[in-house]
C-alpha cells in the first residue's frame, strides 16, 4: 500500500470468529476516515477506497488487455467487492455447489445462447445485500454509454456474494451500487490484488474446525503459446485451505493441537475434531454461512457445452485445496468465461479438457494465494506496566461501534473490566460475561490468553479493537 493510502486510512479490525457464505495506481475517493456505520448514516457518506492492493507485493501481474480488474472497499466495514470487466461481450457458464449459493443472473448463463451477452462479473461481500453491486455495474454500463437500450446491446453483469457479516465485524455495512460503479470505472488491466482486498476483505476459512483464519481473494495466470488462462477466487470457506503436501495453510489452532497440522488430522478426527473438546480447551460456535466464489477465464473460443465442462472440472478440483468443500453450509459458485480471442479451429492447440487440467492446478495456486501475509497476532500482557487508578479512569465509558454493538469499560478497584452491552457479543467479550483487561502498554490492553487474537487500544474518545488491517473502531458515547 502506498504511503498516501497508509496516511489516509487506518485499516479496519476484526477478530473473525465466524465463517462465510452466500445464504494500477489506486485512487482514493475520500481521505477522511470515519467510525460510524451505515446504520446511523447513509452509505453514501461512507469513504471509499478504490483499487487498494494494486501496489502490494503479493499482487498478480499479467498481460491481458481484454480483462480489466477493479476493487472497491469500505474500510469502515471492512468489506468490499471485485469487478472483472471484459473488453467486449463474452460467453460464460456457471457451476454452483454447496447448499447456499448467492448469485444474480447466473441462470441466464446456463441457457447457452450463441450470441455473447456478458460484460462483467462482480464478486462482493455483504451477503444478499451485496448483490446490489452487480446491478450497479449494469446501470454504469448504460450511464457511461458502453451499452444501450437496444435489445442486442443491453448491459449484462452476473455476480456472487460471500457472507462477511455476523461474527467477523461489528457492523452491517455492505458493498453497494456506489462502490461498485467506482470500482468498475477504475478497473485496470493486468493487475489483481491478492489477500484481504476487494470481495475478500473480511473473508475467513476453516470455521468448521474453529480455525477462523483470515482469508481473502487470490489469482493465478498462465500463458501457453497464444493461449491465456487466468483464475480468480474469493475463499470464505467452511473448510480449511490445504497445501499440496496436505498441510493446513493457516489456522488459529486449539490448545495441544499437532504442531504440523494436516487436513487429514482434522478430517479423520471428525466428528470429534469439530467439537470444542477435541485436543482443545476452547472453541467458538460455528457460524454456518460460508462460500468460495471463483472465475476461470480463457481466450480460447469454447462452446457452451465446453464452458460448462470446464466450470465443473475446475470446480471439482478445488476439493483438493479446500477440505471439506461444497458442504451444506457453503455456497460455492464458479464462472467459466471465454473471451474467444483465439478460434480453436484455426490455431489453439489445447483442447478444452486439457485447459481444465491447467486451470485446475492454477486454481490451487490461487487458493493458496488468498491468505493475507499480515495475519492477526496475539499480544501478551506486560507485567511491568503499572497504571494508577487515575490513569485507568480515563478509559471508562461506553463505546459504540454500530447500532448492534457497544462495549462498556468499567473500573473495578485498580482493574479495567470490559462488557458487551449492545445487542451482541464484541468478539471475545461475550454478553453477560465481563472480562478483565490486562495492560500491554499505557494505552493497549488484552484479555487472558485465548485461542483468537484480541486487543484493545484507547485513543482519546475512541477505542480500537485488534489494531491493524481488520480493526474495528468505536466512539465513546458516555462516561
Amino acid at each position: 500500500m502506498s504511503n498516501l493510502k497508509k496516511a489516509s486510512y487506518f485499516s479496519a479490525c476484526l477478530s473473525s470468529l465466524g465463517l462465510c457464505m452466500a445464504c494500477g495506481v489506486g485512487q482514493i475517493a475520500s481521505a477522511e476516515p470515519t467510525q460510524q456505520t451505515n446504520q446511523s448514516r447513509s452509505q453514501a457518506e461512507l469513504p471509499t477506497l478504490i483499487n487498494d492492493g494494486f501496489e502490494d507485493a503479493s499482487r498478480l501481474e499479467f498481460d491481458w488487455p481484454m480483462l480489466n480488474i477493479g476493487t472497491g472497499q469500505y474500510e469502515d466495514g471492512p468489506t468490499g467487492l471485485t469487478v472483472l470487466k471484459f473488453g467486449k461481450k463474452v460467453h460464460a457458464a456457471v457451476d454452483a455447489r454447496g447448499g447456499g449459493p448467492g448469485t444474480i443472473n447466473s441462470e441466464f448463463l446456463n441457457i447457452g445462447y450463441l450470441h455473447p451477452e456478458l460484460d462483467a462479473i462482480v464478486l462482493a461481500g455483504g451477503s444478499w445485500y451485496g448483490l446490489e453491486a452487480a446491478t450497479g455495474v449494469m446501470t454504469a454500463l448504460l450511464d457511461d454509454g458502453e451499452t444501450s437500450g437496444h435489445w442486442e446491446n443491453i448491459g449484462f453483469a452476473t455476480g456472487s456474494i460471500i457472507y462477511d457479516l455476523g461474527g467477523r465485524r461489528l457492523n452491517e455495512i455492505y458493498p453497494d451500487k456506489r462502490l461498485a460503479q467506482e470500482a468498475y470505472r477504475a478497473a485496470e488491466s493486468g493487475i489483481f490484488p491478492r489477500g484481504a482486498y476487494g470481495a475478500g476483505r473480511s473473508a475467513v476459512n476453516g470455521g468448521i474446525f474453529g480455525c477462523n483464519a483470515k482469508s481473502g481473494q487470490g489469482a493465478a495466470f498462465r500463458q501457453i503459446g497464444d493461449v491465456k488462462i487466468a483464475v480468480f477466487t474469493v475463499v470464505n470457506a467452511l473448510g480449511v485451505v490445504t497445501d499440496r503436501d496436505g498441510n493446513v495453510a493457516n489456522c488459529f489452532k486449539g490448545q495441544d493441537w499437532p504442531k504440523d497440522l494436516k487436513a487429514t488430522d482434522l478430517m479423520r478426527g471428525a466428528p470429534d475434531s469439530l467439537r470444542p473438546d477435541w485436543k482443545a480447551t476452547e472453541s467458538e460456535p460455528v457460524e454456518k454461512k460460508n462460500t468460495t466464489v471463483s472465475v476461470v477465464v480463457t481466450n480460447v473460443s469454447l462452446s457452451h457445452a465446453e464452458l460448462k465442462r470446464l466450470a465443473a472440472q475446475v470446480h471439482t478440483s478445488m476439493g483438493r485445496a479446500i477440505q471439506p468443500f461444497a458442504t451444506e453450509f457453503d455456497g460455492d459458485v464458479l464462472y467459466a468465461v471465454s473471451t474467444a480471442e483465439i478460434d480453436e479451429s484455426i490455431g489453439a492447440s489445447i483442447p478444452s479438457m486439457e485447459l481444465g487440467i491447467v486451470a485446475s492446478e492454477l486454481m490451487w495456486d490461487a487458493i493458496l494465494s488468498t491468505t493475507p501475509h499480515d495475519q492477526p497476532t496475539h499480544v501478551a500482557p506486560n507485567e511491568n506496566v503499572k497504571l494508577s487508578k487515575k490513569a485507568l479512569s480515563k478509559f471508562v465509558g461506553t463505546y459504540n461501534f454500530s447500532n448492534i454493538a457497544d462495549l462498556t469499560i468499567e473500573l473495578d478497584g485498580d482493574t479495567l473490566i470490559a462488557s458487551a452491552t449492545g445487542e451482541r457479543d464484541v468478539f471475545a467479550v461475550k454478553k453477560d460475561h465481563p472480562l478483565q483487561l490486562l495492560p500491554v502498554s499505557k494505552t493497549q490492553f488484552t484479555i487472558p490468553a485465548g485461542r483468537y487474537p484480541f486487543s484493545i487500544e484507547f485513543n482519546d474518545d475512541q477505542i480500537i479493537l485488534n489494531s491493524g488491517r481488520w480493526e474495528q473502531v468505536g466512539s465513546r458515547i458516555s462516561k
